[in-house]
């Protein structure tokens, strides 16, 4: 039996080929009004060639005060769609499933609009005051995601990932330390929750299929939320058909934080344990074998790769090896020998998506 790490998995109906995933990552290269690039064709399609089971592309932001930064893209708009669906393309022509992560940046907004947040406390003493959010803008927020909702459908991505870590909106107003609201969005953990609970509801409404949502599970901070609140969360997450909790963790607070290998796993760990539900787990996952390791261990579900998939898009081969395990890899870059000259003529009309056992 091949490692548990090259496994299928399904969710939904919707089947990954294995338990690897390309973490969603900004890269800053669509255009100025948000649509993807020849970039992103390159970028995401690299890493489905290379075997990666699930690429999730970088935030998509719901509306345009929402970028984490220039060159975001973007789902705010229905022009959107066709460029995102380009990529969805190609990740699927080289046999990868894909998901489309939504998110706003809150108080993070990293371009040159006004920035909306739960409370009107900056990110660091230096950074911008945001305008805090009314009721009326907190729906025109949830309405922004179900719309988002419904150009990831028509894009045809596979997944879709609700971005509620990192610092950015929906994580403030999870957070204690940046939501200092008295009214129904703030104070306890109910009221902290709600925009999360109506965001997720707004995409339900329009989406059947796999649905993942990534969170910080602490934020490093005294007085913030740990991984104990996320047993509270993330109840009520499973109870509104969240199909996986994605473990981050970090972002509220401009601080220096200890990694190590694996270090955020126990709060995956943590959550699939406590209320069975799948979990990701992502944050200096090296190697195959450290991969291998936490899913043996039911620590988590699925593996989330970020930085070393920049390295090597062919992350998952070089895994492979690492677990002494044969995966399928594109026949253009195998080695036939004396077979070569024989079947030349055949390789170069085969589709490009193409495989062959190791």
């Amino acid at each position: 039996m091949s490692a548990l790490l090259f496994q299928p998995i399904t969710i939904r109906n919707v089947e990954f080929k294995n338990r690897i995933a390309m973490s969603p990552m900004c890269m800053h290269s669509a255009t100025s009004d948000g649509h993807t690039t020849d970039f992103h064709l390159v970028h995401y399609g690299a890493r489905a060639l290379g075997g990666t089971g699930l690429i999730m592309l970088e935030t998509a932001s719901v509306l345009p005060n929402g970028p984490i930064g220039p060159g975001d893209i973007g789902i705010w708009d229905d022009s959107h769609i066709k460029s995102l669906s380009r990529v969805v393309d190609v990740v699927h022509r080289f046999g990868a499933k894909i998901g489309a992560q939504l998110g706003h940046a809150g108080r993070q907004l990293g371009i040159d609009l006004p920035s909306i947040a739960p409370s009107a406390i900056p990110f660091t003493a230096d950074s911008r005051v945001p305008h805090e959010m009314s009721i009326a803008e907190i729906k025109e927020v949830v309405e922004a995601f179900r719309l988002a909702t419904q150009r990831a459908l028509k894009a045809g991505f596979d997944i879709i990932e609700i971005h509620c870590a990192h610092g950015y909106l929906l994580n403030e107003f999870l957070s204690p330390l940046a939501n200092k609201r008295t009214d129904m969005y703030g104070g306890n953990h109910e009221n902290r929750y709600r925009i999360v609970r109506e965001v997720i509801d707004a995409v339900r409404s329009e989406w059947q299929g796999p649905l993942f949502l990534r969170i910080s599970s602490t934020d490093y901070v005294e007085g913030g939320n740990t991984p104990e609140d996320f047993l509270i969360y993330g109840k009520w997450m499973k109870e509104q058909s969240i199909d996986l909790i994605d473990c981050s963790s970090g972002g509220i607070a401009m601080i220096s934080v200890n990694t190590y290998p694996n270090y955020q796993v126990p709060a995956s760990e943590l959550l699939r344990k406590n209320l069975d539900i799948l979990t990701g787990a992502v944050g200096l996952i090296e190697t195959g074998r450290q991969a291998e390791e936490i899913l043996q261990n039911g620590r988590a579900d699925m593996i989330f790769v970020g930085r070393e998939m920049l390295k090597d898009p062919f992350w998952a081969r070089t895994a492979a090896d690492d677990l002494k395990t044969a995966i399928p890899v594109p026949a253009q870059y195998t080695r036939y020998g004396s077979a070569w000259q024989r079947t030349l003529p055949k390789l170069a009309a085969a589709p490009l998506d193409q495989t062959v056992e190791k």
